[in-house]
């Protein structure tokens, strides 16, 4: 039995899932949230669905959680509007809009079983028609006929967006017959290939690679959109529209309503299109009109409910006097429906409620009483928890203790047995009747169920401890926009190894005597330009500098760059001595050898609540290994915000410990050092460990007594700021030390850390990314170690971009208040700052609210801060100094004022400052109303919004990010020469100047051929139109290095774009050659009238003999002579009456023959 059917034998309980098909309306008095939650549940034993109303957004999240709970994710669906009217028109979060979708597809499918949970703003939505919405659900099935156009237009008015690579849900894109389209409830897109009408077949592509992954039958497309109108319905609207207009005597209304007609006219859907809503669809559909007949519903809490819609009608009348005054609304408007007479008069429906009285006169056919309490908190006392059980087991109930996963469960059914409260089953799957056990479960509170004799313990009420709540989790694809942020887009500037920095302009195709070719071009000063054929792409790297500004564009062949580029050069060869230096002498250095790990150090492990991510268990493998090995450990440890470098700190400092030696935990700010005080404390507490905290907030004897301690031994791990670098700070047996963002340290304490570092283990932990090309250069150098993946249980950041405005402000605040949380108010203008908090005072009376800025003194920001941390305030108002580094997994809303003027990384940095913890967070980046936003910032705010998921930080604003990281590996003087040359060359430049001082002078493996065969070879804009995606493909044939290279990407091309064109397949034919002919020195092939010559380098010398040209030449078709030129050999194919594919087939066989010799002459030479 589970815990539904255990509940479920009540007799009361029984007669009221047996009525719930009559058209009854029932009311259930006396339960409380969980129970409440399984009575729900068990009534599925009977229906197939039930839709719950609860009051608020948060109520209805809340519930949802515990139905997740009993009956699995994929039985309850969420249509969840906001609390505040307003909201709904000024910002929609495209996670809340899918959910809202797919629980629209479930009531519209007959054979799905589950629960929907609403809350009164979701029942007031006006939505299209229930018939609309059915009929906007199809199948697309192998071999079915359809017009492509016709489908493209249909995706677009059920809200599909047109692009020209799918990488998000919503999207579709059309290349010749070939259809991609991302479905908003899949993990992939699908691409679907017609041949004329027909569709040909259907396959799953991975959008990363844009490569196709399986083949499927069919494929059901649905809407992405809850604004689905016909074309009756867009006559229908813009007849009213008119109406209003031609009535209408306000100039700037009619204006207004113009615009709106303008967009009509053209099927498209004006931003403020919602507030509209009610003039185009025939009659105001609701959720209820979703419904199939007899669907029972549930109310949790009339009363409450009632209260909610009185006020959510007041916010609505408000709103609309205020779009009145605005000249932007007309009194015929209706925002949301009136459901409150459907509601009371719905049957059939069963009312939730703790007490009889504020039911009026609704009157009920069954009045179910139930007794039944919520369950008291032990707080840790298992005293009192023995004789509660004791006590429970002589009057004979069922009684059961949750533990939240089998981890938990040991760890609990230890504790249970120190105290002596033996429990009959342990670990069991099925409940017992009448026994005591200890299970599995996942409901957020225990309760006492008096007519059944059940009783159910939660961990949650035992330890106090915060049970992971469940949240149905969307399937939002992680597709990264930014691969890589070398991509070009028109306008960027460029480095060119020769002439240095230009504009670029794009790919264009050019005819030369009869020839096309892509070309690549280039803008310099003046205006002048350059253009370089595409397959020499690899010469230019998108130029990007420390704080993203603009540089200055080199004049063509002044030798100015070259100057600069020498200048870089030998800057760059002192830095390689230096690092190559410390790297030698660390080498020769003894350190201590950590022993492997035993079952204390898996204990340890064991213990952690959460699944480690793959790069944190890379990360701590490598960390132990280089702690096992003699020499010091000097490790860089890179994540982003929350992605767990903490927990990976903790298992070497528990590895330090265990074998006797003492640990060191360096942090920048006071605040920092108490933060990771409790976190240390908690993570060791069940482990004999002594942790201790050096810092200002301990008296003079306090810290006295302290460092006894670390001198006899007795601490084992010691944390606090740069105060342990101090003379006095003496250790017994220093192992580790670890150094939390080690670029905020001063000069003078980075010196006193260079000498510690010769002796003992370190590692640096760092949120500031490192560019990977610096990663790459510097490998032979530094230690590195990174955490690029989010952990499990972390929600994307909703983010909202909107303008300034005060209800919406004191709403969020109130909703994050009503769930126990914290909020942030970022304003950046430290004169003003204690004006805004008292206008948000006045705002939101309810709230306390602190404020914190750079120019206070560091005693009394910390203070604040630390109050905060303690929650004494609902809201802090503060300047960027949050961005870094200050953990408050209570604070999941932020404001940004003015956000607009903040750069990407800020920007990213702070938003890392909520959703640290396992609940939704929300970002609100406001501007201000009366402004219109400057292209560049709105661009910003769209980036912003864009990557809601976790870790795509990693990728943008990491560009602005990686190069200050840069700047803090190699030292601050460097970011003059980065930007003179850019960031990619100056990295190019290291590497080289590393490589050579070690020795490892990079031998050429390969020159660069210039082709100049006099043939049709590129990539029409018929077969791919859009440059990025060309850019790309071209990239790829660069990157060509054998005959399996080749095919692949024949298959990509057909895959992603379709049959190719001739032109198209000389293309891939020629890179092939001369890939073949790069890796065999070749300088330059060229066709004059009727011969081929193809010239080689002088190292070519060094590697063939003259029979090795012949033997080559022996395996082609054609007539050929070798000679030799400037005593440089030369090979001239004579080529009279010879078609194209024939000169190409002999140069590959001849380029393949010639390659073949030279590795097995590199062969014979190794070994």
């Amino acid at each position: 039995m589970n815990v539904i059917d255990l509940v479920s034998q009540n007799s009361n309980l029984l007669s009221w899932q047996q009525g719930l098909q009559k058209n009854n309306r029932e009311l259930i008095l006396g339960l409380s949230a969980t129970t409440k939650a399984i009575v729900m549940a068990s009534a599925f034993d009977s229906i197939e669905k039930a839709v719950l109303i609860t009051s608020s957004y948060n109520e209805a999240e809340r519930l949802a959680s515990d139905f997740i709970a009993l009956l699995g994710e994929d039985k309850v669906h969420t249509f969840l509007g906001d609390d505040n009217p307003l909201a709904e028109f000024v910002f929609a979060s495209q996670e809340r809009q899918f959910a809202r979708l797919e629980a629209l597809n479930f009531l519209c499918q007959e054979d799905r079983q589950g629960i929907l949970v609403t809350n009164v703003s979701g029942i007031k939505l006006l939505l299209p028609s229930p018939k609309v919405f059915s009929s906007n659900i199809f199948q697309l099935k192998v071999g079915q006929e359809i017009d492509l156009t016709t489908l493209s237009e249909t995706l677009q008015k059920i809200g599909y967006q047109k692009v020209s690579q799918v990488l998000q849900q919503g999207e579709f894109s059309l290349r010749g017959d070939i259809l991609d389209i991302f479905e908003i409830d899949q993990l992939q897109p699908y691409r679907i290939e017609f041949f004329g009408d027909e569709i040909d077949g259907i396959r799953i592509f991975d959008p990363e690679s844009q490569r196709s992954v399986e083949n499927v039958e069919e494929v059901q497309l649905k809407a992405v959109s809850d604004l689905l109108l016909q074309e009756e319905d867009f006559i229908r609207g813009q007849k009213q529209i008119e109406q209003l207009q031609e009535q209408s005597a306000n100039e700037e209304f009619k204006s207004y309503l113009a615009e709106i007609l303008g967009d009509i006219s053209q099927r498209k859907l004006h931003p403020d299109l919602r507030k509209f809503i009610s003039f185009f669809y025939e009659k105001q559909y609701t959720l209820f009109d979703y419904l199939p007949k007899h669907t029972p519903v549930f109310l949790d809490d009339y009363q409450k409910i009632a209260d909610q819609i009185a006020r959510f009608e007041l916010d609505t009348a408000n709103l609309l006097t205020e779009d009145l005054h605005k000249n932007r609304a007309s009194s015929r408007q209706v925002y949301f429906a009136d459901t409150s007479t459907t509601l009371r008069k719905y049957t059939p429906a069963t009312y939730f409620s703790n007490f009889q009285k504020g039911l009026g006169n609704l009157k009920f056919d069954h009045l179910y009483q139930f007794n039944q309490y919520p369950m008291q908190e032990f707080f840790g006392q298992f005293d009192l928890l023995k004789e509660e059980i004791e006590r429970y087991r002589k009057s004979n109930y069922t009684v059961i203790v949750q533990a939240t996963s089998h981890h938990n469960l040991q760890q609990l059914h230890k504790n249970l047995e120190e105290y002596g409260i033996r429990l009959d089953y342990i670990d069991g799957d099925t409940i017992i009747p009448q026994a005591s056990q200890l299970v599995v479960g996942e409901l957020a509170h225990g309760f006492q169920f008096v007519d059944e004799k059940i009783v159910y313990i939660t961990e949650s009420e035992i330890y106090q401890k915060k049970i992971k709540r469940k949240i149905r989790r969307q399937n939002i694809s992680n597709a990264e926009r930014l691969k890589n942020y070398n991509e070009l887009e028109k306008g960027d500037y460029v480095v060119h190894q020769v002439h240095g920095i230009g504009q670029y302009l794009g790919i264009e195709t050019i005819e030369i005597s009869g020839v096309h070719r892509d070309y690549v071009s280039i803008q310099y000063q003046n205006g002048d330009r350059i253009s370089i054929p595409v397959d020499q792409i690899q010469m230019l790297s998108k130029y990007v500098a420390s704080d993203g500004k603009a540089p200055k564009i080199n004049k063509l062949n002044d030798g100015r760059f070259q100057k600069t580029k020498q200048k870089v050069q030998t800057q760059v060869e002192d830095i390689a001595d230096d690092l190559i230096k410390l790297y030698a002498e660390r080498s020769q250095l003894e350190g201590f050898a950590y022993s492997k790990d035993d079952e204390n150090q898996e204990a340890f492990e064991q213990d952690f609540p959460y699944i480690e991510t793959d790069d944190q268990l890379r990360s701590i493998e490598e960390i132990k290994k280089d702690m096992e090995s003699n020499r010091p450990m000097d490790r860089l440890l890179v994540g982003d915000v929350g992605f767990g470098k903490t927990e990976v700190a903790m298992r070497a400092a528990f590895k330090a410990v265990n074998d006797h030696k003492q640990v060191a935990v360096l942090v920048p700010t006071t605040v920092l050092a108490q933060q990771h005080y409790a976190n240390f404390k908690e993570r060791f507490e069940s482990f004999a460990v002594e942790v201790a905290v050096l810092s200002r907030f301990q008296s003079k004897a306090e810290q006295k007594e302290t460092l006894e301690k670390l001198k006899k031994g007795r601490v084992d791990i010691i944390i606090g700021t740069h105060r342990l670098l101090s003379k006095d700070v003496v250790f017994s047996d220093l192992g580790l030390i670890v150094i939390d963002e080690e670029q905020r340290f001063g000069v003078k304490h980075k010196e006193t850390l260079k000498e510690l570092k010769k002796k003992v283990d370190v590692l640096t932990l760092t949120a500031t990314p490192i560019p990977r090309t610096l990663h790459m250069s510097m490998l032979g150098i530094r230690d590195l170690s990174v955490i690029e993946t989010p952990p499990t249980n972390r929600y994307p950041v909703q983010t909202f971009v909107l303008e300034t405005n005060p209800t919406i402000i004191r709403d969020a605040v109130l909703r994050e208040m009503d769930r126990g949380g914290q909020a942030y108010y970022l304003y950046n203008k430290v004169d003003t700052i204690e004006q805004k908090v008292s206008e948000l005072k006045e705002l939101i009376p309810e709230a306390s609210i602190g404020f914190v800025h750079g120019q206070m003194s560091e005693v009394r920001l910390e203070n604040t801060l630390l109050d905060f941390i303690n929650g004494e305030y609902d809201v802090l108002v503060t300047t960027t100094i949050i961005e870094t580094g200050v953990d408050i997994p209570n604070a999941n809303t932020l404001f940004i004022e003015n956000a607009d003027h903040m750069g990407l990384s800020t920007l990213y940095q702070l938003r890392g400052r909520v959703g640290r913890s396992n609940r939704i967070a929300y970002a609100y980046l406001m501007y201000r109303p009366d402004k219109s936003l400057t292209e560049v910032s709105e661009k910003r705010l769209e980036a912003i919004k864009g990557f809601t998921e976790l870790g795509s930080g990693f990728k943008i604003a990491m560009r602005d990010l990686s190069i200050r990281g840069a700047g803090n590996i190699l030292g601050a003087s460097q970011s003059g020469f980065i930007d003179s040359v850019g960031f990619e060359m100056y990295s190019q430049l290291l590497e080289e100047a590393i490589a050579k001082k070690q020795g490892q002078e990079h031998r050429r493996q390969k020159s660069n051929a210039e082709l100049n065969l006099q043939i049709d070879a590129y990539l029409p804009n018929e077969y791919i139109s859009d440059q990025r995606q060309k850019i790309e493909i071209y990239k790829q044939i660069r990157e060509m290095n054998s005959a399996t290279d080749y095919e692949y990407l024949q298959d990509e091309l057909i895959d992603r774009f379709g049959e190719y064109p001739d032109v198209v397949a000389y293309l891939l034919e020629i890179g092939l050659v001369k890939a073949y002919l790069d890796q065999v020195f070749v300088r330059l092939i060229e066709r004059k009238q009727q011969k081929v010559t193809v010239k080689f380098e002088p190292i070519a010398k060094q590697l063939f003999l003259t029979q090795d040209y012949f033997k080559a030449l022996s395996m082609t078709q054609l007539k050929a002579q070798i000679a030799e030129e400037k005593g440089l050999i030369e090979v001239i194919f004579d080529i009279r009456n010879k078609k194209d594919f024939e000169i190409l087939e002999a140069l590959k066989q001849f380029g393949q023959t010639l390659l073949e010799i030279k590795q097995e002459k590199e062969e014979d030479y190794s070994s």
